[in-house]
């Protein structure tokens, strides 16, 4: 009697948890055919020797990314707890593009805005088309104010295990140093800024010295349009090109110039915000790419081990401890999830107030970056113009 009882007791255990881990792999849909973009691989960053002349040394915009969802993210992250650290996340993977080309020291400023900006020579624009804690892909174009495209092209990079090493693993006693931390897509960022150098080794100085004083027009046809849209024309190729250069002493040059300054000192602030975003970002945005990363891996890891599992050997002692084991990985994958969950919505309820602050007020203008943005623009725009009507 007691052998069948204990036989019997297995019996149900066993055939619960066939039951639970059956259906769980059956709630699971196929997983997608996809062809992965190819990954940069090893990269090294090209830092020059010496910074370029000032002649010839043009300044970057790098606008906040975009965000595009693939179909694995939009289930993934369709909630908005995820939604939220998305927003974010476009936010701070610019500034990750920004050191990587100020540390690179072959451009002059280097800033990361909310919008288009007539002022720099550079306007970089990012796509993120699939980000977790495993793989980052991004769309980038990046075009000159003369409209030349220097980049289109999408950038791919996988990370390992080595990409996430124990200084990324902080606790309370051991807290995150960001002296010396490595992002792990760093290859990624490096190819880019690589590619930007290539595209302009391929111009000489001349072409550079052009692309300069097609923004200074092109900033002064944003001031003041009826003023200035002559000395800029549309050639063949649909570049813009100086065409009536004013004389270095027109005071209508020099006002120009003062005006630039101006926005320049106020962009350099703008800058500023993402940089405190980021830094007040990158500790805790470090821990959710890791559990990000670490999530992935023990999905894929159980999601194996049920695919290798021989539903008709269940019988065997060994084979009812195996399965026994598998679903508790799968019970502690579960818990792990929610505590990924619960990792997301602290990271959200700890950026808010940082975000909150930063964006209150910039230089005497109120609201949102992007409304800071457009009320600085209108403000030089009306200043250009009452200040050109009293000369």
């Amino acid at each position: 009697m007691a052998l069948f009882s204990k036989f019997l007791t297995r019996y149900i255990a066993a055939s619960l948890i066939l039951a639970l881990v059956g259906s769980c792999a059956q709630s699971l849909p196929p997983p997608p055919v996809v062809v992965l973009l190819p990954s940069v691989g090893a990269v090294e960053l090209l830092i020059a020797n010496q910074a370029p002349l000032d002649s010839v040394q043009l300044e970057i915009g790098i606008q906040v990314f975009d965000n595009k969802l693939d179909n694995e993210d939009r289930e993934r992250f369709e909630e908005w707890v995820y939604a939220e650290i998305r927003e974010n996340e476009v936010k701070y993977l610019p500034y990750v593009l920004r050191n990587t080309l100020l540390e690179a020291d072959h451009w002059g400023a280097v800033r990361v805005l909310p919008q288009p900006d007539p002022s720099v020579d550079i306007q970089v624009d990012g796509t993120v088309l699939h980000s977790d804690g495993e793989r980052l892909e991004i769309a980038i174009l990046a075009t000159d104010s003369s409209g030349r495209q220097w980049l289109n092209k999408t950038y791919a990079d996988t990370t390992t295990l080595s990409d996430f090493p124990e200084s990324t693993r902080f606790t309370t006693g051991s807290p995150f140093n960001p002296n010396g931390f490595i992002d792990p897509f760093q290859d990624l960022y490096d190819q880019i800024a690589n590619d930007l150098l290539a595209a302009r080794e391929l111009m000489d100085s001349a072409e550079l010295v052009n692309i300069k004083r097609v923004s200074q027009m092109v900033y002064a046809s944003d001031l003041s349009p009826e003023t200035f849209a002559h000395t800029l024309t549309t050639g063949t190729e649909g570049l813009l090109t100086v065409t009536s250069l004013l004389a270095e002493a027109d005071p209508m040059l020099a006002r120009v110039d003062d005006m630039r300054e101006r926005h320049l000192g106020f962009i350099d602030t703008v800058d500023e915000y993402y940089e405190a975003l980021y830094t007040e970002m990158q500790a805790s945005y470090v821990i959710w790419r890791r559990y990000s990363h670490d999530q992935i891996d023990e999905t894929q890891r159980l999601s194996t081990r049920l695919e290798d599992y021989d539903l008709n050997d269940y019988g065997t002692s060994r084979s009812f401890t195996s399965l026994t084991q598998r679903y508790d990985r799968y019970r502690w994958s579960k818990i792990y999830e929610q505590e990924f969950r619960e990792l997301a919505a602290g990271f959200n309820r700890e950026l808010a107030p940082a975000i909150l602050e930063l964006s209150e007020q910039v230089n005497g203008v109120s609201g949102t970056m992007d409304e800071q943005y457009v009320q600085w623009r209108r403000i030089l725009q009306a200043l250009f113009r009452l200040e050109t009507e009293q000369m």
